[in-house]
């Protein structure tokens, strides 16, 4: 099946609720658990990637949406050439496809196209999530630090985050 990227509307926000809550549901997912994907969740991240920030969908042939990524430019003078707080979701249907790495090819040609152009893209990935951690490299992501017990799962048990960014060319 094939797939095609575009900008993110603001009537998009049930499918990229269901491929974000797909997305959480299963092991190295996304931070968020199911639950915590709620309609003000949704409406926060589709409003900041419209204001100020870049919001994609990969839509199949029919239309419906399997993935999304979005990130924020940092409101402070100093960083306003950085996009961060980055989320990418794949619906599980359609990983290993190739929808995680076109969003991010599409993701950097919009920061590319900003005024002021975006320069530096940053992100935080588990690090017991090595799927991620490798297409992040690939995709040029290097790594910058190590955040201790950042992260705690449901049984009690930390992970660290590990710190990623991308100049951009």
């Amino acid at each position: 099946m094939s797939f095609s990227i575009r900008p993110t509307r603001s009537y998009d926000a049930i499918p990229i609720a269901a491929v974000h809550r797909a997305t959480a549901a299963m092991p190295g997912g996304i931070a968020r658990r199911p639950e915590e994907i709620t309609d003000a969740y949704i409406d926060r991240i589709l409003h900041e990637a419209l204001a100020d920030g870049v919001g994609l969908v990969a839509v199949d042939a029919a239309g419906t949406v399997v993935g999304e990524i979005h990130a924020v430019r940092i409101p402070v003078k100093l960083f306003s050439h950085v996009l961060s707080d980055l989320t990418v979701a794949v619906h599980p249907d359609w990983r290993g496809r190739g929808v995680g790495s076109a969003l991010f090819q599409a993701l950097f040609a919009a920061a590319r196209a900003m005024d002021p152009p975006i320069v530096r893209v940053e992100l935080n990935a588990g690090a017991g999530n090595a799927g991620a951690l490798r297409l992040y490299e690939r995709l040029g992501f290097r790594i910058e630090g190590r955040l201790e017990k950042r992260g705690r799962f449901p049984d009690g048990t930390f992970e660290d985050d590990i710190a990623m960014g991308l100049i951009l060319d």
